[in-house]
């Protein structure tokens, strides 16, 4: 009965991380797209700027370049954790667990990343609501992540004994 009490609650937990990750790439997508259609524009005989940086997001701050870019990787491997998960939840065997696992631990791992840089761009402040969102989301979801692989497991040690 717990096992399946924490099936119900490890596939509500995937489809919310799911849902929220497809935002987070959704997002970063745009930013990444307005960040190479609006970046610098160097043609012959112009030079660099000084203090010129491939990570140049014009929309936001100095730290929203790798905020952005963290979370598209964190994204991704995100969705690949909730397809992998979705995976394990349907079997909802001691079988997939390991991958369910392991898949989410590098996702989480990747969100803190993805957090750190968040929390860096709110202390420098100047930033747009698209970018606000991110962050907001990339913190819900180092939370959900993190309640997602102690709930695996949880439902991992219940069914050994």
């Amino acid at each position: 009965m717990a096992s399946e009490q924490m099936k119900s609650v490890a596939s509500a937990l995937l489809v919310l991380n799911l849902c929220m990750y497809v935002i987070v790439l959704a997002i970063g997508s745009w930013a990444m797209n307005r960040a190479i259609d609006h970046g610098f524009i160097i043609g012959p005989g112009y030079e660099l700027p000084a203090h010129f940086s491939p990570i140049f997001f014009p929309m936001g701050n100095a730290a929203t370049g790798f905020f952005v870019t963290f979370s598209l990787i964190a994204g991704v491997v995100g969705v690949a954790s909730a397809i992998v998960g979705l995976n394990h939840t349907r079997f909802w065997s001691s079988d997939g667990i390991p991958s369910a696992a392991s898949t989410a631990v590098i996702a989480w791992t990747l969100t803190l990343l993805a957090m750190g840089f968040a929390s860096k761009e709110i202390e420098l402040s100047i930033r747009n609501a698209r970018l606000r969102t991110m962050e907001a989301f990339m913190i819900i979801l180092s939370a959900t992540q993190l309640l997602y692989i102690a709930v695996i497991y949880g439902a991992s040690s219940s069914r050994r004994t």
